[in-house]
């Protein structure tokens, strides 16, 4: 049967749904460039990277010119933010910092907000960006190769490497603030030496869960939210491509045209819930960091302070 679109844009249907055949392919990374022993040199997932890295640089230095203060001659309007995009962006930080970090880290919170919100941020721009089908226009404007695209967040090496990079800053600001033989009493729970074996094994269980499970978890909660969230609407949009498809070649508009608009509209409202988990997620894996550098703390010190509080406060209801 004679399609009843347009060449071009038969042609553009045709490609969605080929591209569509396998939901993962939409999701999972792609080879750019490979050597002769398969070993991979570039792929989509790393051109996402660097474009997320690049948009971070670019955006972030755009945002913190129009946050910044002015000169004291503009009186109160020095303070105001000249960009309602930037004013956003400056909202998002400071309540990450005041509401979410603040309360878990105290006085540590300035010197740790750099790194959780480049956490955050860096996060966010992957899981967006694989929201955005690049390998799909890479392939309608010619390009066969897959130089970007994919979902960087669903990649298990990607969220591995993040996650180890959230326990070496977990770990080594646990060293910092406790000391080396801090740390390692943190880690023993405060048992006297008597209770040698205890001991050790709740220092083998807390090392385990220190250095493996808490890292392991955080790439594992990542991986598998954006994979399965990015899997679903490319399921969807295959069903919703397979409709179109059918209609093109004019084989029942009126049975497949409804049908098609009811994928059409659940893949719209999956792709709104997929942009909240894109936040979601970042927010999370910003916040767990933000937890497991707190409980490596002096707890002790901060009993004893809260105790002296109380100790103090009923004091004065006795003098009172």
């Amino acid at each position: 049967m004679t399609s009843v679109f347009p060449a071009g844009l038969d042609a553009m249907v045709g490609g969605w749904v080929l591209a569509a055949a396998d939901p993962l392919s939409h999701v999972v990374n792609h080879p750019a460039v490979k050597t002769e022993g398969g070993t991979w040199i570039w792929s989509g997932n790393q051109g996402n990277l660097v474009i997320a890295g690049v948009l971070m640089i670019v955006v972030g230095l755009w945002a913190a010119r129009r946050i910044g203060t002015g000169p004291a001659s503009q009186g109160a309007e020095a303070y105001v933010t000249r960009n309602p995009f930037a004013h956003m962006l400056e909202v998002v930080c400071v309540y990450l910092r005041d509401e979410v970090a603040r309360p878990l880290l105290h006085d540590r919170t300035t010197a740790l907000m750099p790194f959780l919100w480049t956490l955050f941020f860096f996060i966010l721009v992957n899981n967006l960006l694989g929201l955005v089908p690049l390998v799909d226009v890479l392939h309608l404007v010619g390009v066969e190769k897959a130089w970007i695209g994919g979902t960087a967040t669903q990649n298990f090496f990607v969220t591995a490497a993040l996650a180890v990079v959230a326990a070496v800053v977990f770990n080594v600001a646990a060293v910092v603030r406790l000391g080396p033989v801090g740390f390692v009493k943190h880690m023993l729970g405060g048992l006297p030496p008597i209770m040698f074996p205890i001991a050790l094994l709740l220092f083998l269980i807390e090392a385990l869960g220190q250095f493996v499970i808490k890292p392991f978890a955080l790439a594992l909660r990542l991986f598998a939210n954006m994979t399965a969230g990015h899997v679903l609407l490319a399921s969807l949009l295959m069903f919703a491509g397979a409709g179109v498809s059918k209609i093109s070649a004019g084989e029942g508009f009126l049975s497949n045209g409804p049908v098609t608009v009811i994928w059409v509209v659940a893949s719209l409202a999956v792709m709104f819930l997929e942009l909240f988990v894109a936040f979601l997620q970042a927010f999370v894996f910003m916040f767990l960091t933000t937890i497991f550098i707190s409980l490596m703390d002096h707890h002790d010190d901060e009993h004893g302070h809260e105790h002296e509080h109380g100790h103090a406060h009923g004091h004065e209801h006795a003098h009172a």
